[in-house]
Formats: structure tokens, sequence, C-alpha cells
């Protein structure tokens, strides 16, 4: 029996059932919904199930003054209390009791498969919750009688923190824009001045004057009365001159053979 102090909780309302008187169940197989006078119940009324603790009432009530016609205490389900018929889901044979605890089996259907399905689920739902409840309170159980776990500390044992003692990270080294670094410098050699406005038209035939003392060295050495032209690599700036196209160089004016101007050997 449920305890004095608990409340009452009303889990399911039906307003329209009726009942039937049903036969003894001669075998084993169940109980059927076409042995019972379907077209002819014995009462009708309204079906109001409440829980009080762990115990479900499935209770049978007149529709205006709520007169209690029979209840049905039930301990679990699917159990004794409430079982289903084998031939329709809208009929179930219920086990009810009266004050002086004397018990009865009778039938109830449905006229709405719907208000069977609502019926069923209450009462799953009710026992699913009992059966959550019954874990909880044996784990509890289970852990108060086992042994309970001591993080205190022992007598004489100490703990040493280190607080700001971490290691020290590595400053990121900058990095150039969009994540390059410096390029080095380009390695030694020589390096061409930017060119003139004049270095497209080099039209001119170089001038000669400054290889006048290479000639004469060469007259020298051969004791010839040719003049040996100087090649345009001897040129001191040729290095820092940028180079002319082949193409837009006319060829170099012939030496004139005449040596009357030079002394002779």
């Amino acid at each position: 029996m449920a305890a004095e102090g608990e409340y009452e909780s009303i889990l399911c309302v039906k307003p329209d059932v009726n009942v039937y008187r049903i036969p003894p169940r001669a075998t084993n197989r169940g109980y059927r919904a076409a042995d019972w006078k379907l077209d002819a119940p014995d009462w009708s009324g309204r079906m109001r199930i409440t829980a009080k603790g762990k115990v479900a009432f499935i209770k049978l009530e007149d529709k205006v003054s709520g007169e209690l016609f029979a209840q049905a205490p039930v301990h679990e389900y699917p159990g004794i209390a409430v079982e289903t018929v084998s031939d329709s889901s809208r009929y179930f044979v219920l086990r009810i009791q009266d004050d002086n605890g004397r018990s009865a089996f009778i039938g109830v259907g449905f006229g709405d498969r719907g208000d069977a399905f609502d019926f069923n689920v209450a009462l799953q739902d009710h026992f699913k919750w009992v059966k959550q409840e019954n874990e909880i309170s044996k784990n509890a159980q289970l852990g108060d009688s086992g042994p309970k776990l001591d993080l205190g500390f022992k007598e004489g044992q100490t703990i040493t923190l280190n607080i700001g003692q971490g290691k020290k990270r590595d400053k990121p080294r900058p990095q150039g824009t969009g994540g390059f670094g410096l390029l080095p410098p380009p390695p030694g050699g020589k390096i061409a001045p930017p060119p003139s406005s004049g270095s497209s038209n080099h039209n001119t035939v170089p001038q000669t004057g400054g290889t006048a003392t290479a000639c004469l060295l060469e007259l020298d050495s051969s004791n010839s009365n040719t003049v040996v032209q100087s090649s345009p690599s001897s040129d001191l700036w040729g290095d820092f001159s940028a180079p002319a196209s082949p193409r837009s160089l006319p060829p170099a004016a012939p030496r004139p053979q005449n040596s009357t101007n030079w002394i002779q050997f």
C-alpha cells in the first residue's frame, strides 16, 4: 500500500469506457473479447488513472456524479492486474478489489483505438519511472555500504606548488610583408649603371686618340709601316657602357693607310 504522506497524481482520464462481465477463462490461451457481449455492456462511465507513490490505480467512476464504481490497484505492468485480450487492442481485463480485499475480473473496452493507446502508454510511463527510482535507490545503498574514498591529507603530508616558474617562450622572429624574411644582398660583382638617354643611339665611331701609345709600341716591336687598329675591348669604359645591338652599329670606317703622320723607325 502507498504511504500516508504521499500525494496522488492523475496520469490519464478517459470520459467513455464500457464494462463487461466476462466468463471464466477455460484455457491458458488468454481472454478473447469475442466471447463477451460487446453490444450490451453491463456498465458505462469514466475511467481515471491515478498514481500514489509507486502504485497506480485504475478508477471507474460515474460520468455525472463522479461516484466510484470500482478500482483496480496496479503494482506492476504488464501483470495480473491488467491483461490484454488476444483478438483486439481496444479491450482489456482488469482485476478490481474492494476495501475488504475481495477481487474480481471484469472486461473494459474503449470505443476509440486512440483511447486504448493512451491508457496503455500512461501505465508504461509510470512503471518506467518506478523502475528508474528503484535503480537510483539501489545504487545509493551500494554506495553507502562500499568503502569511501579518502582524499584528505595524511599526518605530516605536504605538497609543493610552483607558481610563476614556467618555461620562457621564445619570441617569434619578425617577418617581412607577406610573411617572408628579408632577402640577402646580391653577390659581389660589377653593377652596370643605368643607361643614359643617348645610350640607344650608339652610331658614332669610338675615338682612338687614347690608343696612340699602344700603336707606337706595336710599330716598334714589328718594325712595320702599318698601323694596328685597337679592338673595342681596349676601351677603358667598355665595362660600364650598355652593350649596343650589333644591328644598330654601322661598320667601322677603315683607318687610312698613309703613315706620313707617324715617325718611321
